[in-house]
């Protein structure tokens, strides 16, 4: 009994060692192929015709007694051999390409939004169409500036580019709307809220109270203005203020710069509205939904999702792994 308690605890070492090794040069193998490869995430396209078309046929199936879905499916494939005559086989009609954005406080979504324009500049052509769908309540400025800039660098290769805001696109989200040559919004969408916004907690009398000290050594006179643990003084105050007009001031500038027909001192107020009086004030151009807009373009073009979708890192994909069989097992 000794010997084979002692043969099973030399197993089991042996077998963990083993196991050790295996993880081990699996990991050194995923790294270097992932460092060969050099790709961090790959693109993923889907015809939007496609599935308009599946939609149909499938409620259709569902709802037409099947005499008549005959019928419809006849005219459907009748249609399809005559749209591709008139088209011709080698012939590209004009393509939309549908964008999705996702902004939070970081705009971080602007990693993923700049790999699929670079994507979608490689082959686009002036006649095609570039449809951005913003979903953002703003953020920091230097974020949601360059995905603005990003958005412009479909304009500056003379590609049309239209957005849509289903729900909101305020602050950040507004400068990058702005940046279209069409903005079309839901009826409630909220937009504008064209302003500028600090703020932050102070701990200084808290701190006085309790007989802390806090140090903070600074070198440049405005390296530091309003701060957490500090004094505040009105000189700070007025500091940060000027700060925030010139940004305010650059944020109107670029709006101009890209959408003449607005009265800047009247909308940029901070103030947000609904998607109809935004239409009044010039802030967009027509009241329509996204699902809307690209179901009526749907039967003169081609319409393409692209999604870049990010990789994982390899650490994150092995805490996962490890989450779930600690699940598992527990």
């Amino acid at each position: 009994m000794e010997f084979i308690a002692e043969y099973g605890m030399f197993l089991a070492k042996f077998l963990t060692v083993v196991l050790v090794i295996i993880i081990a040069a699996g990991s050194i193998f995923i790294l270097f192929m992932r460092t060969r490869a050099g790709v961090e995430g790959h693109l993923d396209v889907r015809n939007l015709n496609q599935k308009y078309e599946t939609m149909n046929l499938l409620l259709n199936s569902q709802i037409l007694p099947k005499k008549e879905f005959k019928k419809s499916l006849k005219e459907h494939k009748a249609e399809h051999k005559k749209r591709e005559k008139q088209t011709g086989v080698d012939e590209i009609q004009k393509r939309i390409f549908v964008l999705d954005f996702k902004g939070d406080i970081k705009a971080t979504d602007v990693a993923s939004l700049r790999e699929e324009i670079t994507a979608v500049l490689t082959v686009a052509k002036n006649d095609d169409e570039v449809v951005v769908l913003i979903e953002s309540s703003g953020g920091t400025v230097h974020g949601y500036g360059l995905a603005a800039s990003q958005l412009k660098r479909i304009r500056d290769k003379g590609i049309k580019l239209t957005v849509a805001v289903d729900k909101i696109a305020a602050s950040g989200g507004y400068m990058m709307a702005c940046v279209a040559n069409k903005i079309i919004a839901a009826p409630f969408a909220i937009i504008g809220s064209i302003g500028v916004l600090a703020q932050i907690p102070n701990f200084y009398r808290l701190l006085k109270k309790h007989e802390i000290d806090f140090e903070q050594i600074t070198a440049g006179e405005y390296k530091r203005t309003l701060t957490l643990f500090g004094e505040n003084t009105d000189a700070d105050r007025e500091k940060l203020k000027e700060e925030l007009e010139e940004t305010h001031q650059l944020f109107k500038d670029f709006i101009l710069d890209n959408r003449k027909q607005v009265e800047i001192e009247k909308i940029a107020t901070g103030e947000h509205w609904y998607g109809k009086r935004a239409l009044e004030l010039n802030l967009v151009d027509e009241l329509k939904t996204s699902d809307d807009y690209l179901c009526s373009a749907a039967t003169n073009a081609d319409i393409y999702e692209i999604d870049y979708i990010r990789k994982k890192p390899f650490s994150e994909k092995i805490i996962s792994i490890g989450a779930k069989l600690f699940d598992h097992f527990s």
